[in-house]
């Protein structure tokens, strides 16, 4: 996969970047014989667990729905008709939720304000671990989190975000060739001038100017 051409210095530079910032991008073709180990299982839970939060509120979640699984099959049930088609090839997803108030025990819960940005930081350091081991991730969103959570018995105080599907590439021959496209389309990025803003928002930082 290629990145557009740069248009302001640094757009497109990501060969400029530390690994595995550089080479993580979000494959839509699993190998769908591969497992992980409990031990990278863990690895992945761990780098979610000792993301920063606000106030150390630490408000993510993870339902680890393992290929074949009783979760795994929740998940599977609920997924929209796109992602149905290659979500449940990779080897394990992990389904994301932010807690937004306190437990049955009071306890998490009190910075709710941030609790979706804090959680997505969780999510994104899953996905540059997984990249660190040799695996992919791809994140998604397109599945019924209502009705997961009813099915996995997930409490009102925790709202289900996305899901991570993480494996490792397959061979595009075994699936249906709009499927294997998808790992073949152009990655695109906004430029920084669109986004990264200087002495008034609309007016690209300096730094940006050719």
């Amino acid at each position: 996969m290629t990145d557009a051409g740069p248009d302001l210095p640094g757009q497109g530079a990501q060969e400029t970047l530390a690994e595995p910032l550089r080479t993580r991008w979000s494959p839509s073709v699993f190998d769908d014989s591969h497992v992980l180990d409990r031990d990278q299982v863990v690895r992945l839970l761990t780098a979610a667990r000792w993301a920063p939060s606000c106030g150390n509120a630490q408000p993510a979640h993870l339902v680890v729905a393992e290929r074949g699984s009783p979760s795994h099959e929740v998940l599977v049930r609920h997924l929209s008709r796109g992602n149905a088609r290659w979500v449940p090839r990779a080897s394990l997803v992990l389904v994301v939720g932010a807690q937004h108030a306190p437990d049955e025990r009071g306890e998490g819960g009190y910075k709710p304000r941030y609790a979706d940005y804090d959680t997505g930081q969780a999510a994104a350091h899953v996905t540059l671990q997984a990249r660190a081991m040799g695996l992919e991730a791809h994140q998604f969103a397109g599945f019924d989190q209502e009705a997961v959570a009813a099915e996995l018995g997930v409490p009102a105080y925790v709202r289900l975000l996305a899901g991570i599907a993480v494996g490792v590439r397959g061979d595009p021959a075994d699936v249906p060739d709009r499927d294997a496209e998808r790992d073949e389309r152009v990655r695109r990025r906004v430029p920084l001038s669109a986004r990264a803003h200087g002495d008034r928002w609309g007016t690209p930082w300096q730094g940006l100017e050719p």
